[in-house]
This record gives structure tokens, sequence and C-alpha cells, in this order.
């Protein structure tokens, strides 16, 4: 979800690859690489990727529509204790799912002896209902719709469970787990079937649709520091003068040239700074520029430098992704989600990354208009973000739920939108350090990257993660004992 949008060599540290795998970037938000994804489905970093096929209904809401479609989901079943262990439900989001992630949920897994199974969202991959993605054939592409595909899949995988052990109407307590938009599904999935699961954890969950998030670009200033975040603010006014006088040499620098629509240049180089603390890694960004101004150096060409050697070199963002014109193609594409994200945005929960009216890091010509005119541009005429109804259906930040566990990273720009006040039922941690970023909680350390071990030595994650995990795991282990316990 800014940074929720590689045939490169991968040199990506550990820490950021688990979670890219996890749920992935875009531009204006949580999305995954698509290369990079592919070379992780090769290895070590997925626990399984063979792919399982569930007929899943489009239309939930339709009496008279019988349509199915081909839903794309995964299981891993080596810890899973026979036939009453728990069954972990790892909601995928908004990119394509390419199989279950070796990351700290597996650590939970063999803790409690659960299965874990994986669902594939609606659209995303390979379990899109169309072969083209228009306007018109992406009205079923909702949040509603997609925590029904859930309740459905569970029912069902129950029950294909129960055939497998020949049981009737035995019920495993079930557990949902979410990072970012899928953080929030996991949020909602609790509050809207409170009898098909044992709880929920939403982390970094981003429950509450903003029509204008100006804290976004606040926290990245915050993030950054004093230092840091000035220099940024020179960079930004240095690129929005220089392009007034040289855009077209301006743009080929970051290696942008494509991008012919200012304001899709300004977001490409606004996301580039926010994917150093979204994902906790400031000093690959605040470093170089700190030591580029204390040098006297050109502040736009170190940028331009750490733009396409860190965001589009290691990170492995596309500078297409930026382009309007990619994101009017309606082509079904596994490799890209961008088209698919972007209609949910402009349609659900806009999350409009604006600059705030003073003290902004990023380009004051990113703002509501850009992002209306980018809305009605790439879908048509008609097309809004239904903000209040979104949040009215779910409560926002009010969200009326019980037994949901709300994490959240203290660098990371997106915790604004989440829950971070606990409540009856509902704890909530924000986990402080220097690279708490965004789903940190649930990243692999401190298990080994070769193993689903513990591995405690080998990891650099700060104490403040291991004690909202074990926070975690209380309540887990209490709200699934207090399920068998309810039979």
């Amino acid at each position: 979800m800014g940074t929720m949008r590689l045939s490169k060599p991968l040199v990506v540290s550990v820490s950021l690859l688990f979670f890219v795998a996890l749920s992935g970037f875009a531009h204006g938000f949580v999305m995954t690489p698509r290369s990079l994804l592919n070379r992780l489905s090769q290895s070590s970093y997925y626990l399984t990727t063979k792919e399982l096929w569930f007929d899943q209904t489009l239309d939930h809401y339709s009496p008279y529509d019988l349509r199915q479609f081909k839903q794309r989901y995964y299981e891993f079943i080596d810890y899973f204790q026979v036939p009453d262990g728990p069954i972990f439900l790892e909601i995928c989001g908004e990119s394509s799912c390419n199989g279950i992630s070796n990351d700290y949920l597996q650590v939970l897994a063999k803790k409690f002896g659960a299965a874990v199974v994986t669902l594939e969202h609606r659209y995303y991959g390979k379990s899109s209902p169309f072969k083209s993605h228009t306007t018109e054939n992406l009205k079923y592409l909702s949040s509603k719709q997609a925590l029904f595909d859930l309740a459905v899949f569970r029912q069902w995988y129950q029950e294909s469970l129960n055939l497998k052990r020949n049981r009737t109407g035995a019920e495993n307590a079930w557990f949902v787990f979410g990072v970012s938009y899928s953080g929030a599904l996991s949020a909602w999935f609790r509050l809207k079937f409170p009898h098909l699961t044992c709880g929920s954890l939403a982390s970094s969950a981003v429950v509450l649709a903003v029509y204008n998030y100006t804290d976004y670009d606040k926290q990245v200033g915050e993030s950054a520091g004093p230092e840091c975040k000035a220099v940024l603010q020179e960079i930004t006014e240095l690129v929005d003068r220089s392009l007034e006088t040289n855009k077209k040499e301006l743009k080929k620098q970051f290696g942008a040239a494509e991008l012919d629509i200012d304001g899709d240049f300004f977001y490409f180089l606004a996301d580039a700074a926010v994917v150093a603390f979204q994902y906790g890694h400031p000093d690959a960004l605040c470093t170089p520029l700190v030591d580029a101004k204390k040098a006297g150096m050109d502040l736009v060409a170190a940028y331009a430098k750490y733009v396409k050697e860190y965001f589009v070199g290691t990170f492995g963002v596309s500078v297409e992704t930026y382009n309007q014109k990619h994101l009017k193609n309606t082509a079904v594409n596994e490799g890209s989600s961008d088209r698919l994200w972007w209609f949910q945005v402009c349609t659900e929960v806009a999350y409009f990354q604006v600059a705030p009216s003073n003290d902004t890091v990023r380009s004051s010509k990113i703002d509501t208009k850009y992002h209306l005119d980018l809305c009605k541009n790439v879908f048509g005429e008609g097309i809004y973000p239904e903000v209040d109804v979104t949040n009215i259906y779910y409560g926002g930040t009010n969200i009326a739920g019980s037994k949901i566990i709300f994490t959240n990273g203290s660098q990371d720009p997106w915790r604004h939108a989440s829950k971070q006040t606990s409540s009856p039922g509902m704890p909530s941690y924000i986990i402080t350090c220097h690279n708490c970023g965004h789903g940190i909680d649930m990243r692999e350390c401190p298990q080994s990257v070769s193993s689903i071990e513990d591995n405690a030595q080998s990891c650099s994650i700060p104490d403040a993660v291991n004690k909202v995990r074990h926070k975690m795991t209380e309540h887990i282990d209490l709200w699934l004992s207090e399920c068998k316990g309810s039979g």
C-alpha cells in the first residue's frame, strides 16, 4: 500500500526481501516488484509454491449471478498436529501470490502445530475472473467481495479437511493473519465473520480509508529526522525549479524520461524517499544525501544516484509503475497489479498521499487534483473513492471488533491509517526503533533465511520487536484456547 505499488543481481537485504515477498510496493502503496517475486519463488524464501485451485463465486451479493472463477491457494501442513491443530489463514493482498512465504508466521505455525493456508486475492496474480481488466470488468474487485471469498474458502477448506479425516461437522481453530492492506482485511474478516475465526493479527493494517492523507508525508519527515528532512526538502525545491526550465534533461537524469505527466514524475521521486522509511532502511537514503550536503555536492545528482541505484536497482521498482499510460493497459498480466490496486484506491480507500500545506517533504504539486485526474484518466468518468462509505461499513479506527491484535512500526508512514490505541479485546502495539517499518513484526527475524528454526544469534531486529512478538503469542495462545474451550 506508498509505497502499497527486478532482472538485476539479488542484492537486497534479507529483511527487505522477506517483507517485500510478504506484501510489496507500488505507486502510492504496497505492492510487490514482480521480478523479485519470480526469483523468490524459485528459492527458499517460500515454504511451498505448489499451486492449488478453488472454484470461487464471482458476485457474492447477487442471488442470480452463478458465475465462478478459479482462485489460487496454497497449503503448508508440515507442522499440522492432526487432526485438531489450528489453521492459520494468511491473507494475500494486492499482488500476485506465488506461495507461502518463509516469514515469521512459520515460526508461529511450528509453535502452535498449525497448518498454514494462503488464498490469492481475487483479480491479482492468476486469480482473475476475466480476460480483460476493463473498468466494467473490475466492478467485482473490492474488499467486500474479497472478504466473502475468504469466508467461503474457509468453510470449503474446513469441510475438505473433515472429509480427508473422515470426520463430520468438526471445526478446527482458525486464526487470520495479514500485513498492510491484507492486515486491514484480517481485521475486517474478524469484524464481519467473528464466528469463522478465533482472532486476527492485523499488522500495519490500514483500516482507515483517508481522502487526503497528509499524515503520510508528515511521518516521512518525522522518520527522516531534522537533518535528513531538510536535505530532502531542499532536493524537492531544486527539482521543482529545475523542472520548469530543464524538464527533459531532469527526467532523463533520474531514468524517468517516459513519465510525460509531471505529477507521475513527482510521485515517483516521492516514493523513492518513502521506501527507505516504510521498509526500515533509513540510512540507505539519509547517509549519502546528508554526506553530499556536507561536502557541497550537487544534491539533485546525489538523489538521482540513490533513485537509480537503490529504488530502481536494489529495491527493484519499475518506472513504468508510475506511468498513467501503463495504468490504462487493460490486459490481464500476472506480473503487474498496478491497475488493479489503483482501481481499489480510486473506488474504496483513496489514501491520497498529498503534500501538507506547509513543511512538506514531497512536492506540493502532488495534490488532490493530481489523484482525481489520475482516477478519471485511467478508469473514466464517475470513478471516485467512496471513503465515507468504506469507513461507515468497517468503522475505520473505531472498528467495533474483538480479538484483533494491531501492530505498527514507529517509522512507518502508514501507521496513521491504522488503529494505534488499544481498546477492549483489541490490543494495539507500536514497535519503536530506528528501523521499525511496515510489517516489521512479521519479517523473518529471528529466523534464518534457510531454516524456519528460531535463530536469534543471526538476527539484528531490536528487542522492541521481540517484546511485541511475545505479546502477540500470548494473545494467540489465549484466544485459540478459548476457541477450543467453547467447542
